[in-house]
């Protein structure tokens, strides 16, 4: 099968490029998402080829294009709306919560608002609190969307098509670490399943649980374990609503370990529902109990050190594996 080299920030490209071509319901609306190609260069080039009634650019009010998106999906168009951070999405939180999440169960199943939202989430650029924070435990929290976090190539071209075909919102975190990265990338057609996890590396002695942009920094713990002889299965959970609780827990029945990884901060966080899933689910499988590597509980700061210090890292995630098999370094 052929491939290309390809970044992330031009999978996710392409995938708007064939939503556009593919169906002339599609469109895709927000701040600079026009001639200046996206605040993260994802829609570069875009308005050229498809013109400004399908990449519309916004005024700078997240509750108002968003409420836009979600009336025109009531309407049947197939809406993509690109907020630039996940921090700004708090903006239009009523319209995501109280509208677009709750209009089919409000109107006894008669409406439907099949929106796509996308947003850049997560730190480790120096970007400073205001817009670096990974929030999608609190989408994940929320009943009537679906919510996707692509790590890898393939996912992020490939997630964009059943997400316009849900008839529900589907939100979509783009981690920002992630744009550059760059890689093979097979010339396929397929339907990707964005209900299940992903088994990214197998392993016997413990189950590394991570997404989005954690997903590398686990696959590198990973390595450094080997290193130790200690053999770590790698689970993208990739979808966080809902969770695929029949991948999560087949891997922890087979290795009896789970560290989870997750770069929101350790309270209330989506690393705690894993675990807390873990443990109802199969603690009669787990030799240990559930680790979580999460985000120090302070805003993201600003400088480089102090930023990385405060995130989750691949070593911290090798300490935390090691002492759940019990291993001391």
């Amino acid at each position: 099968m052929k491939a290309v080299t390809t970044t992330y920030r031009e999978a996710l490209r392409d995938a708007l490029r064939e939503a556009l071509t593919s169906d002339e319901r599609v469109f895709l609306l927000g701040e600079d998402v026009g001639k200046y190609g996206g605040a993260f260069g994802v829609s570069l080039g875009l308005v050229e080829e498809f013109g400004p009634d399908r990449v519309r650019d916004t005024p700078l009010s997240e509750s108002a294009f968003v409420g836009t998106g979600i009336g025109a999906a009531i309407g049947g168009m197939r809406p993509i709306v690109e907020i630039m951070t996940v921090n700004f999405s708090l903006l239009a939180l009523d319209q995501i919560l109280n509208n677009a999440a709750t209009l089919r169960h409000m109107s006894g199943g008669q409406l439907s608002v099949p929106i796509v939202i996308r947003m850049t989430t997560g730190a480790g650029r120096q970007l400073a609190a205001q817009h670096s924070h990974s929030l999608e435990g609190w989408y994940a929290h929320i009943p009537g969307i679906r919510v996707l976090a692509p790590a890898t190539l393939e996912d992020a071209r490939s997630m964009l098509a059943p997400a316009l075909a849900d008839p529900d919102p589907v939100v979509i975190f783009e981690h920002g670490s992630l744009y550059n990265v760059s890689g093979e990338l097979a010339v396929a057609d397929g339907s990707l399943d964005i209900s299940s996890a992903a088994v990214r590396r197998r392993g016997d002695d413990v189950t590394l649980l991570a997404y989005g942009g954690s997903l590398p920094k686990a696959l590198s713990a990973a390595d450094l374990l080997a290193a130790e002889d200690i053999s770590a299965e790698v689970v993208d959970l990739r979808t966080l609503r809902p969770l695929d609780d029949s991948t999560i827990m087949a891997s922890v029945s087979r290795t009896h370990h789970a560290v989870v990884v997750d770069e929101g901060w350790r309270t209330g966080s989506l690393a705690a529902e894993v675990s807390a899933r873990i443990t109802e689910q199969a603690f009669y499988e787990l030799d240990a109990p559930v680790a979580r590597v999460c985000s120090a509980e302070v805003p993201i700061p600003y400088a480089k050190h102090m930023e990385e210090a405060a995130l989750p890292r691949a070593d911290v995630i090798t300490a935390a594996a090691r002492e759940a098999v019990g291993r001391r370094g």
